[in-house]
Protein backbone atom coordinates (compact mmCIF):
# COMPACT_ATOMS: atom_id res chain seq x y z
CA UNK A 1 0.00 0.00 0.00
CA UNK A 2 1.55 3.52 -0.76
CA UNK A 3 0.09 6.44 1.47
CA UNK A 4 0.34 9.12 -1.33
CA UNK A 5 0.67 13.17 -0.40
CA UNK A 6 -0.57 13.20 3.15
CA UNK A 7 0.80 15.43 5.51
CA UNK A 8 3.54 13.26 8.17
CA UNK A 9 3.06 13.54 11.72
CA UNK A 10 5.50 10.82 12.80
CA UNK A 11 5.02 10.54 16.42
CA UNK A 12 8.10 12.17 17.41
CA UNK A 13 7.28 15.74 18.14
CA UNK A 14 8.85 16.60 14.98
CA UNK A 15 7.15 19.07 12.49
CA UNK A 16 5.22 17.75 9.68
CA UNK A 17 6.42 16.72 6.59
CA UNK A 18 4.46 16.30 3.41
CA UNK A 19 5.58 13.02 2.09
CA UNK A 20 4.56 9.00 1.17
CA UNK A 21 4.51 6.37 2.91
CA UNK A 22 4.66 2.52 1.50
CA UNK A 23 3.61 -0.15 3.02
CA UNK A 24 4.67 -3.69 2.38
CA UNK A 25 3.25 -6.92 4.23
CA UNK A 26 3.16 -5.84 8.18
CA UNK A 27 6.04 -3.22 7.99
CA UNK A 28 6.60 0.58 7.51
CA UNK A 29 8.84 0.42 3.82
CA UNK A 30 9.59 4.01 3.28
CA UNK A 31 8.45 7.24 4.19
CA UNK A 32 9.79 10.16 1.64
CA UNK A 33 8.76 12.44 -0.75
CA UNK A 34 7.21 11.21 -4.70
CA UNK A 35 8.10 7.52 -3.88
CA UNK A 36 7.32 4.63 -6.30
CA UNK A 37 4.61 2.21 -5.69
CA UNK A 38 5.47 -1.13 -5.47
CA UNK A 39 3.58 -3.50 -8.51
CA UNK A 40 0.51 -4.18 -7.69
CA UNK A 41 -0.01 -2.01 -4.23
CA UNK A 42 -3.03 0.12 -3.58
CA UNK A 43 -2.14 3.44 -3.96
CA UNK A 44 -4.38 6.03 -1.58
CA UNK A 45 -4.37 9.53 -2.37
CA UNK A 46 -4.44 10.96 1.22
CA UNK A 47 -3.76 14.87 0.61
CA UNK A 48 -5.47 17.16 2.50
CA UNK A 49 -5.21 14.27 5.59
CA UNK A 50 -2.61 13.35 8.06
CA UNK A 51 -0.76 10.66 8.43
CA UNK A 52 0.47 8.84 11.93
CA UNK A 53 1.53 5.99 13.45
CA UNK A 54 -1.34 4.33 15.13
CA UNK A 55 -2.48 5.83 18.23
CA UNK A 56 -1.41 3.45 21.44
CA UNK A 57 -4.17 3.56 24.11
CA UNK A 58 -2.15 4.10 27.43
CA UNK A 59 -4.64 3.20 29.44
CA UNK A 60 -7.78 1.08 28.89
CA UNK A 61 -9.93 -1.99 30.64
CA UNK A 62 -10.68 -3.65 27.10
CA UNK A 63 -9.70 -6.94 28.76
CA UNK A 64 -12.47 -9.02 27.88
CA UNK A 65 -13.65 -7.15 25.00
CA UNK A 66 -12.05 -9.72 22.86
CA UNK A 67 -14.46 -12.02 24.07
CA UNK A 68 -17.50 -10.10 22.70
CA UNK A 69 -19.40 -12.59 19.89
CA UNK A 70 -19.11 -9.60 17.71
CA UNK A 71 -16.08 -7.52 16.59
CA UNK A 72 -16.27 -4.52 18.94
CA UNK A 73 -14.50 -1.20 16.13
CA UNK A 74 -15.01 1.43 18.84
CA UNK A 75 -11.15 2.33 19.07
CA UNK A 76 -10.26 1.02 15.52
CA UNK A 77 -12.67 4.32 14.80
CA UNK A 78 -10.69 6.70 16.34
CA UNK A 79 -7.43 5.35 14.88
CA UNK A 80 -6.60 3.64 17.96
CA UNK A 81 -4.41 0.16 17.05
CA UNK A 82 -2.56 -0.71 20.10
CA UNK A 83 -4.13 -0.70 23.97
CA UNK A 84 -2.97 -1.85 27.18
CA UNK A 85 -5.47 -3.54 29.56
CA UNK A 86 -5.20 -4.75 32.74
CA UNK A 87 -4.86 -1.43 34.54
CA UNK A 88 -6.31 -0.17 37.90
CA UNK A 89 -4.90 -3.23 39.28
CA UNK A 90 -7.61 -5.24 37.78
CA UNK A 91 -6.21 -7.66 34.62
CA UNK A 92 -8.02 -10.87 33.38
CA UNK A 93 -5.40 -12.78 35.02
CA UNK A 94 -4.25 -15.06 36.53
CA UNK A 95 -7.20 -16.53 38.69
CA UNK A 96 -5.68 -19.53 39.95
CA UNK A 97 -9.08 -21.53 40.92
CA UNK A 98 -12.62 -21.14 40.61
CA UNK A 99 -13.01 -19.29 43.81
CA UNK A 100 -10.77 -16.89 42.49
CA UNK A 101 -12.94 -16.43 39.64
CA UNK A 102 -15.79 -15.77 41.40
CA UNK A 103 -14.27 -13.21 43.64
CA UNK A 104 -12.93 -11.53 40.88
CA UNK A 105 -16.08 -11.51 38.48
CA UNK A 106 -17.69 -8.29 40.25
CA UNK A 107 -14.87 -6.14 39.16
CA UNK A 108 -14.07 -8.54 35.72
CA UNK A 109 -16.25 -6.52 33.32
CA UNK A 110 -17.52 -9.78 32.38
CA UNK A 111 -20.93 -9.71 33.08
CA UNK A 112 -21.59 -6.30 31.64
CA UNK A 113 -19.82 -7.58 28.26
CA UNK A 114 -22.05 -10.99 28.56
CA UNK A 115 -19.14 -13.39 28.68
CA UNK A 116 -17.21 -15.98 30.97
CA UNK A 117 -14.47 -16.61 33.28
CA UNK A 118 -12.50 -19.58 34.07
CA UNK A 119 -9.66 -20.12 36.12
CA UNK A 120 -6.27 -19.37 34.02
CA UNK A 121 -2.38 -18.35 33.98
CA UNK A 122 -1.51 -14.95 32.54
CA UNK A 123 -0.34 -16.67 28.93
CA UNK A 124 -3.39 -18.87 28.99
CA UNK A 125 -5.32 -15.39 29.12
CA UNK A 126 -3.07 -14.43 26.60
CA UNK A 127 -3.65 -17.57 24.36
CA UNK A 128 -7.41 -16.96 24.76
CA UNK A 129 -7.33 -13.87 23.51
CA UNK A 130 -5.03 -15.02 20.62
CA UNK A 131 -7.51 -17.42 19.84
CA UNK A 132 -10.62 -15.30 19.78
CA UNK A 133 -8.84 -12.74 17.33
CA UNK A 134 -8.80 -9.01 18.83
CA UNK A 135 -9.94 -5.99 16.56
CA UNK A 136 -6.99 -4.20 18.24
CA UNK A 137 -3.50 -5.23 19.28
CA UNK A 138 -3.35 -6.47 23.06
CA UNK A 139 -0.96 -5.73 25.38
CA UNK A 140 -1.41 -6.41 28.98
CA UNK A 141 -0.13 -5.49 32.57
CA UNK A 142 -0.86 -7.89 35.50
CA UNK A 143 -3.04 -6.72 38.25
CA UNK A 144 -2.41 -6.41 41.88
CA UNK A 145 -6.12 -6.48 42.61
CA UNK A 146 -5.90 -10.07 40.58
CA UNK A 147 -2.78 -11.36 42.35
CA UNK A 148 -4.50 -10.67 45.50
CA UNK A 149 -7.79 -12.15 45.01
CA UNK A 150 -5.88 -15.81 43.75
CA UNK A 151 -3.18 -15.32 47.13
CA UNK A 152 -6.01 -14.18 49.25
CA UNK A 153 -9.03 -13.67 48.28
CA UNK A 154 -11.22 -10.60 49.56
CA UNK A 155 -9.63 -10.80 53.32
CA UNK A 156 -8.65 -7.69 54.38
CA UNK A 157 -5.21 -8.63 56.32
CA UNK A 158 -2.63 -10.92 54.55
CA UNK A 159 -2.66 -14.62 55.36
CA UNK A 160 0.91 -16.03 56.26
CA UNK A 161 2.42 -17.22 52.68
CA UNK A 162 -0.49 -14.92 50.57
CA UNK A 163 2.42 -12.12 49.43
CA UNK A 164 5.05 -15.01 48.59
CA UNK A 165 2.42 -16.50 46.40
CA UNK A 166 1.30 -12.84 44.92
CA UNK A 167 5.27 -12.70 44.39
CA UNK A 168 5.40 -16.25 42.58
CA UNK A 169 2.22 -15.28 40.48
CA UNK A 170 3.87 -11.82 39.81
CA UNK A 171 6.85 -13.51 37.98
CA UNK A 172 5.05 -15.88 36.36
CA UNK A 173 3.09 -13.17 34.57
CA UNK A 174 6.05 -11.55 33.39
CA UNK A 175 7.66 -14.65 32.68
CA UNK A 176 4.64 -15.56 30.54
CA UNK A 177 4.50 -11.65 28.35
CA UNK A 178 3.10 -8.88 31.34
CA UNK A 179 4.09 -5.70 30.23
CA UNK A 180 4.02 -4.40 33.72
CA UNK A 181 2.34 -3.94 37.31
CA UNK A 182 -0.83 -2.19 37.80
CA UNK A 183 -2.45 -1.07 40.71
CA UNK A 184 -5.89 0.34 41.99
CA UNK A 185 -5.20 1.39 45.57
CA UNK A 186 -8.63 3.32 45.97
CA UNK A 187 -10.49 -0.11 45.06
CA UNK A 188 -10.88 -3.58 47.44
CA UNK A 189 -9.03 -5.78 48.11
CA UNK A 190 -5.91 -3.15 46.99
CA UNK A 191 -7.22 -0.91 48.99
CA UNK A 192 -5.94 -3.11 51.97
CA UNK A 193 -2.09 -3.52 50.82
CA UNK A 194 0.03 -1.21 52.76
CA UNK A 195 3.29 0.81 50.73
CA UNK A 196 5.60 -2.55 51.81
CA UNK A 197 3.12 -4.91 49.63
CA UNK A 198 2.92 -2.75 46.81
CA UNK A 199 7.07 -2.84 47.38
CA UNK A 200 7.24 -6.25 47.11
CA UNK A 201 5.41 -6.41 43.91
CA UNK A 202 6.65 -3.74 42.25
CA UNK A 203 10.10 -5.03 43.26
CA UNK A 204 9.30 -8.07 40.76
CA UNK A 205 8.18 -5.75 37.85
CA UNK A 206 12.06 -3.33 38.20
CA UNK A 207 13.60 -7.00 38.46
CA UNK A 208 11.84 -8.05 34.83
CA UNK A 209 12.35 -4.13 33.71
CA UNK A 210 8.75 -3.33 33.45
CA UNK A 211 7.04 -0.74 34.66
CA UNK A 212 4.27 -0.06 37.03
CA UNK A 213 1.04 1.76 36.41
CA UNK A 214 -0.89 3.00 39.32
CA UNK A 215 -4.16 4.21 40.15
CA UNK A 216 -3.30 6.04 43.40
CA UNK A 217 -4.41 5.38 46.98
CA UNK A 218 -6.40 9.10 46.85
CA UNK A 219 -6.81 11.47 43.59
CA UNK A 220 -8.04 13.78 45.90
CA UNK A 221 -7.90 15.17 49.31
CA UNK A 222 -4.96 12.46 50.02
CA UNK A 223 -3.19 13.70 46.53
CA UNK A 224 0.28 14.72 47.87
CA UNK A 225 0.57 11.73 50.12
CA UNK A 226 -0.47 9.14 47.34
CA UNK A 227 1.79 10.76 45.38
CA UNK A 228 4.67 10.19 47.85
CA UNK A 229 3.87 6.81 48.36
CA UNK A 230 4.19 6.33 44.78
CA UNK A 231 7.33 7.91 44.55
CA UNK A 232 8.76 6.23 47.47
CA UNK A 233 8.12 2.50 45.73
CA UNK A 234 9.93 4.08 42.72
CA UNK A 235 12.71 5.03 45.39
CA UNK A 236 13.01 1.61 47.04
CA UNK A 237 12.82 -0.32 44.03
CA UNK A 238 14.13 1.42 41.17
CA UNK A 239 10.90 0.48 38.82
CA UNK A 240 9.70 3.43 36.22
CA UNK A 241 6.57 4.65 37.11
CA UNK A 242 3.24 5.57 35.52
CA UNK A 243 0.53 7.73 37.43
CA UNK A 244 -2.86 6.41 36.13
CA UNK A 245 -5.49 8.85 34.62
CA UNK A 246 -3.76 12.09 36.37
CA UNK A 247 -6.16 14.58 37.82
CA UNK A 248 -7.27 16.31 41.16
CA UNK A 249 -10.33 14.82 42.42
CA UNK A 250 -13.26 16.19 44.39
CA UNK A 251 -14.36 19.88 43.88
CA UNK A 252 -12.22 20.36 46.97
CA UNK A 253 -9.27 19.88 45.03
CA UNK A 254 -10.02 22.06 41.59
CA UNK A 255 -6.92 24.03 40.90
CA UNK A 256 -4.21 21.19 42.44
CA UNK A 257 -3.28 20.00 38.87
CA UNK A 258 -0.05 22.31 39.29
CA UNK A 259 1.14 20.44 42.19
CA UNK A 260 0.25 17.23 40.58
CA UNK A 261 2.73 17.93 37.69
CA UNK A 262 5.04 19.17 39.88
CA UNK A 263 5.76 16.23 41.98
CA UNK A 264 6.25 14.17 38.65
CA UNK A 265 9.01 16.81 37.46
CA UNK A 266 10.68 16.90 40.97
CA UNK A 267 10.85 12.92 40.74
CA UNK A 268 12.27 12.87 36.90
CA UNK A 269 14.42 15.99 38.28
CA UNK A 270 15.82 13.23 40.96
CA UNK A 271 16.36 10.74 38.45
CA UNK A 272 12.99 8.72 39.18
CA UNK A 273 11.29 7.51 35.84
CA UNK A 274 7.74 8.98 36.06
CA UNK A 275 5.33 9.75 33.58
CA UNK A 276 1.22 10.08 33.36
CA UNK A 277 -1.72 9.59 31.29
CA UNK A 278 -4.95 11.05 31.35
CA UNK A 279 -8.18 11.46 29.60
CA UNK A 280 -9.73 14.70 28.19
CA UNK A 281 -13.00 15.15 30.32
CA UNK A 282 -13.98 16.48 33.44
CA UNK A 283 -16.31 13.45 34.26
CA UNK A 284 -14.75 9.81 35.49
CA UNK A 285 -15.99 6.53 35.23
CA UNK A 286 -16.04 3.56 38.09
CA UNK A 287 -17.96 0.79 39.85
CA UNK A 288 -20.54 2.53 41.68
CA UNK A 289 -18.97 0.84 44.79
CA UNK A 290 -16.04 3.27 44.78
CA UNK A 291 -18.55 5.92 46.62
CA UNK A 292 -18.61 3.45 49.23
CA UNK A 293 -15.78 3.25 51.92
CA UNK A 294 -13.37 0.06 51.34
CA UNK A 295 -14.44 -1.37 54.15
CA UNK A 296 -17.96 -1.98 53.07
CA UNK A 297 -16.13 -4.94 50.32
CA UNK A 298 -14.25 -6.90 53.09
CA UNK A 299 -15.14 -10.26 52.44
CA UNK A 300 -16.59 -10.04 48.77
CA UNK A 301 -19.98 -9.60 47.24
CA UNK A 302 -22.17 -11.38 50.14
CA UNK A 303 -20.93 -9.11 53.04
CA UNK A 304 -21.14 -6.13 51.10
CA UNK A 305 -25.02 -7.09 50.45
CA UNK A 306 -25.23 -8.14 54.11
CA UNK A 307 -23.54 -4.86 55.50
CA UNK A 308 -25.31 -2.39 53.00
CA UNK A 309 -29.01 -4.46 54.04
CA UNK A 310 -28.54 -3.40 57.43
CA UNK A 311 -29.53 0.15 57.93
CA UNK A 312 -27.36 0.54 61.12
CA UNK A 313 -23.94 -0.62 59.18
CA UNK A 314 -25.33 1.31 56.27
CA UNK A 315 -25.59 4.60 58.39
CA UNK A 316 -22.14 3.81 60.04
CA UNK A 317 -20.52 3.66 56.23
CA UNK A 318 -21.82 7.14 55.78
CA UNK A 319 -20.56 8.28 58.60
CA UNK A 320 -16.82 7.03 57.68
CA UNK A 321 -17.41 8.11 53.83
CA UNK A 322 -18.21 12.16 55.14
CA UNK A 323 -14.97 11.41 57.71
CA UNK A 324 -12.70 11.38 54.46
CA UNK A 325 -9.69 10.15 54.26
CA UNK A 326 -7.75 6.91 52.49
CA UNK A 327 -10.19 4.15 52.13
CA UNK A 328 -13.05 6.81 52.47
CA UNK A 329 -14.68 6.28 49.22
CA UNK A 330 -15.18 8.90 46.83
CA UNK A 331 -19.28 9.80 47.87
CA UNK A 332 -17.86 13.17 49.35
CA UNK A 333 -15.61 14.18 45.93
CA UNK A 334 -18.87 14.50 43.95
CA UNK A 335 -22.95 15.59 44.03
CA UNK A 336 -25.20 12.66 44.08
CA UNK A 337 -26.85 14.87 40.96
CA UNK A 338 -23.29 14.52 39.36
CA UNK A 339 -23.02 10.47 39.63
CA UNK A 340 -25.00 9.01 36.22
CA UNK A 341 -25.70 5.03 36.51
CA UNK A 342 -23.60 4.03 33.22
CA UNK A 343 -24.16 0.15 33.49
CA UNK A 344 -27.20 -1.49 35.57
CA UNK A 345 -29.14 -4.48 35.54
CA UNK A 346 -31.90 -2.19 35.35
CA UNK A 347 -31.63 -0.51 31.96
CA UNK A 348 -33.95 1.65 32.52
CA UNK A 349 -31.66 3.76 35.22
CA UNK A 350 -28.93 4.19 33.01
CA UNK A 351 -28.02 7.81 31.98
CA UNK A 352 -30.50 8.90 35.19
CA UNK A 353 -28.60 10.03 38.67
CA UNK A 354 -28.38 9.39 41.95
CA UNK A 355 -30.44 12.07 42.78
CA UNK A 356 -33.05 11.82 40.41
CA UNK A 357 -33.30 7.78 42.01
CA UNK A 358 -33.79 9.56 45.26
CA UNK A 359 -36.38 11.89 44.64
CA UNK A 360 -38.43 9.74 42.80
CA UNK A 361 -38.40 6.79 45.33
CA UNK A 362 -38.43 9.60 48.18
CA UNK A 363 -35.52 8.25 49.91
CA UNK A 364 -31.85 9.78 50.70
CA UNK A 365 -29.12 10.21 48.53
CA UNK A 366 -27.20 7.69 50.51
CA UNK A 367 -29.71 5.50 50.59
CA UNK A 368 -30.78 5.65 46.92
CA UNK A 369 -26.91 4.64 45.86
CA UNK A 370 -26.83 2.13 48.63
CA UNK A 371 -30.10 0.50 46.93
CA UNK A 372 -28.84 0.34 43.95
CA UNK A 373 -25.60 -1.16 44.71
CA UNK A 374 -27.45 -3.83 46.25
CA UNK A 375 -29.64 -4.18 43.19
CA UNK A 376 -26.39 -4.50 41.13
CA UNK A 377 -23.12 -4.45 43.02
CA UNK A 378 -21.48 -4.82 39.42
CA UNK A 379 -23.10 -1.30 38.34
CA UNK A 380 -20.85 1.09 37.08
CA UNK A 381 -21.34 5.45 36.80
CA UNK A 382 -20.34 8.20 35.24
CA UNK A 383 -19.22 11.13 37.56
CA UNK A 384 -18.57 14.68 37.70
CA UNK A 385 -14.93 14.35 39.28
CA UNK A 386 -12.32 17.33 37.99
CA UNK A 387 -12.13 20.98 36.67
CA UNK A 388 -11.65 21.63 33.04
CA UNK A 389 -8.83 24.14 34.23
CA UNK A 390 -6.74 21.12 35.54
CA UNK A 391 -7.51 18.86 32.70
CA UNK A 392 -6.06 21.37 30.57
CA UNK A 393 -2.86 21.23 32.61
CA UNK A 394 -2.44 18.00 32.83
CA UNK A 395 -2.96 17.51 29.27
CA UNK A 396 -0.73 20.04 28.29
CA UNK A 397 2.10 18.52 29.77
CA UNK A 398 4.98 16.81 28.37
CA UNK A 399 5.48 13.77 30.49
CA UNK A 400 1.21 12.68 30.19
CA UNK A 401 0.33 10.17 28.04
CA UNK A 402 -3.65 9.96 26.44
CA UNK A 403 -5.19 7.25 27.84
CA UNK A 404 -9.24 6.39 27.75
CA UNK A 405 -9.73 4.43 30.90
CA UNK A 406 -12.32 3.03 28.55
CA UNK A 407 -14.64 0.19 30.10
CA UNK A 408 -16.75 -2.05 28.19
CA UNK A 409 -18.48 -0.52 25.39
CA UNK A 410 -22.02 -1.36 26.14
CA UNK A 411 -24.77 0.29 27.94
CA UNK A 412 -23.90 4.02 28.91
CA UNK A 413 -20.46 3.85 29.16
CA UNK A 414 -18.30 7.09 29.36
CA UNK A 415 -17.75 8.67 26.23
CA UNK A 416 -13.83 8.60 26.38
CA UNK A 417 -14.38 4.94 25.22
CA UNK A 418 -16.03 6.06 21.92
CA UNK A 419 -13.75 9.19 21.66
CA UNK A 420 -11.26 10.32 23.89
CA UNK A 421 -8.74 10.46 21.06
CA UNK A 422 -10.81 12.59 18.43
CA UNK A 423 -11.57 14.54 21.37
CA UNK A 424 -8.03 15.18 21.77
CA UNK A 425 -7.44 15.73 18.20
CA UNK A 426 -10.67 18.20 17.67
CA UNK A 427 -11.28 19.52 20.95
CA UNK A 428 -8.16 20.12 22.64
CA UNK A 429 -5.76 20.99 19.57
CA UNK A 430 -8.36 22.15 16.97
CA UNK A 431 -10.45 24.09 18.91
CA UNK A 432 -8.75 25.15 22.04
CA UNK A 433 -5.35 25.31 21.04
CA UNK A 434 -4.41 23.41 24.46
CA UNK A 435 -1.51 21.21 22.58
CA UNK A 436 -0.20 21.64 18.87
CA UNK A 437 -0.65 18.59 16.69
CA UNK A 438 2.81 16.98 16.74
CA UNK A 439 2.82 16.94 20.65
CA UNK A 440 -0.31 15.53 20.67
CA UNK A 441 0.55 12.69 18.56
CA UNK A 442 3.60 11.85 20.34
CA UNK A 443 1.27 12.14 23.50
CA UNK A 444 -0.70 9.05 21.62
CA UNK A 445 2.33 6.94 20.03
CA UNK A 446 6.16 7.52 20.94
CA UNK A 447 5.33 8.21 25.13
CA UNK A 448 3.29 5.38 25.59
CA UNK A 449 5.37 3.03 23.29
CA UNK A 450 8.52 4.34 25.02
CA UNK A 451 7.11 4.02 28.62
CA UNK A 452 6.28 0.25 27.76
CA UNK A 453 8.27 -1.19 26.03
CA UNK A 454 6.58 -1.49 22.49
CA UNK A 455 9.66 -1.77 19.73
CA UNK A 456 8.08 -1.13 16.59
CA UNK A 457 5.51 1.14 17.41
CA UNK A 458 5.00 4.64 17.98
CA UNK A 459 6.99 6.35 15.38
CA UNK A 460 6.33 6.41 11.57
CA UNK A 461 9.69 5.38 10.48
CA UNK A 462 10.90 2.38 8.10
CA UNK A 463 10.87 -0.34 9.93
CA UNK A 464 8.52 0.02 12.03
CA UNK A 465 5.35 -2.07 12.35
CA UNK A 466 2.64 -1.03 9.96
CA UNK A 467 0.15 0.37 12.09
CA UNK A 468 -1.18 3.94 10.64
CA UNK A 469 -4.16 6.44 11.44
CA UNK A 470 -5.11 8.55 8.73
CA UNK A 471 -7.16 11.75 9.92
CA UNK A 472 -8.98 14.71 9.10
CA UNK A 473 -7.44 17.45 11.17
CA UNK A 474 -10.56 20.00 10.25
CA UNK A 475 -13.31 17.42 10.71
CA UNK A 476 -11.75 14.63 13.52
CA UNK A 477 -13.89 15.15 16.13
CA UNK A 478 -16.61 13.39 18.99
CA UNK A 479 -20.31 14.70 19.39
CA UNK A 480 -20.75 11.73 22.09
CA UNK A 481 -22.41 12.33 25.45
CA UNK A 482 -23.75 10.59 28.75
CA UNK A 483 -26.73 9.79 26.81
CA UNK A 484 -25.75 9.22 24.12
CA UNK A 485 -21.95 8.12 24.10
CA UNK A 486 -21.64 5.57 21.46
CA UNK A 487 -21.85 8.35 18.68
CA UNK A 488 -19.45 7.49 16.19
CA UNK A 489 -16.54 9.75 16.30
CA UNK A 490 -15.77 12.22 12.77
CA UNK A 491 -12.46 12.66 10.52
CA UNK A 492 -10.49 9.47 10.95
CA UNK A 493 -10.20 8.09 7.37
CA UNK A 494 -8.25 5.49 7.63
CA UNK A 495 -6.50 2.71 9.91
CA UNK A 496 -4.01 0.20 9.26
CA UNK A 497 -2.94 -2.80 11.61
CA UNK A 498 -0.23 -4.24 11.12
CA UNK A 499 -0.28 -3.70 7.04
CA UNK A 500 -4.04 -4.77 7.04
CA UNK A 501 -6.89 -1.60 6.39
CA UNK A 502 -9.54 -2.56 9.42
CA UNK A 503 -11.38 1.19 8.89
CA UNK A 504 -11.52 2.27 5.15
CA UNK A 505 -12.65 5.16 4.26
CA UNK A 506 -14.47 5.81 7.41
CA UNK A 507 -16.06 2.15 7.96
CA UNK A 508 -14.98 -1.20 9.72
CA UNK A 509 -13.95 -3.94 7.82
CA UNK A 510 -14.80 -5.99 10.22
CA UNK A 511 -11.85 -7.87 10.74
CA UNK A 512 -10.21 -9.31 13.95
CA UNK A 513 -6.63 -8.40 12.91
CA UNK A 514 -5.19 -7.46 16.26
CA UNK A 515 -2.02 -9.37 17.87
CA UNK A 516 -1.68 -10.32 21.06
CA UNK A 517 1.53 -8.44 22.12
CA UNK A 518 3.98 -10.44 25.28
CA UNK A 519 6.65 -8.60 26.61
CA UNK A 520 10.27 -9.75 25.59
CA UNK A 521 9.01 -11.86 22.90
CA UNK A 522 9.70 -10.51 19.70
CA UNK A 523 6.95 -9.64 16.57
CA UNK A 524 5.86 -12.30 14.39
CA UNK A 525 7.74 -11.58 10.77
CA UNK A 526 5.60 -11.51 7.92
CA UNK A 527 7.02 -12.97 4.77
CA UNK A 528 6.21 -10.16 3.16
CA UNK A 529 8.68 -8.11 4.30
CA UNK A 530 11.61 -9.58 4.24
CA UNK A 531 14.07 -7.91 2.17
CA UNK A 532 12.63 -5.10 1.86
CA UNK A 533 12.81 -2.74 4.86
Amino acid sequence: MVLRGGTVVDGTGADPVRADVVLVGDRVAAVGADLPAPDGARVLDVGGLVVTPGFIDAHTHSDVVPFMPEPQPFKLLQGVTTEVVGNCGNSAAPLVDQTAVDLHRPISSTVAAGVDSWPRTFAGYLDAVEEHGPTTHVASLVGHHTLRISANGMAEALAPGALARMVDLADAAFAEGAFGLSTGLIYAPGVYADADEVAALAAVAARWGRPYATHMRDEGDGLADSLAETLDVARRTGVRVQVSHCKAAGRRNHGRAGELLAALHAARAEGLDVHGDAYPYTTGESFLTALLPAEAQIGGRAELVRRLSDPATRAALAARSLAGGPGSGSWTQTTPSGVLLSMHTDTALLGRSVAEVAAERGLDPWDALCDLVLADPGAMMVYELMAESDVRAILADPLIAIGSDNSVPVGNAHQRGWGCFPTVLGRYVRDLGVLDLPEAVRKMTSLTADALGLPGRGRLVAGGIADVAVLDPDAVRHAGSPQAPWTRPEGIAFTVLAGQVVVDGGAFTGARAGRVLRAGRPEPVDARTAGVV
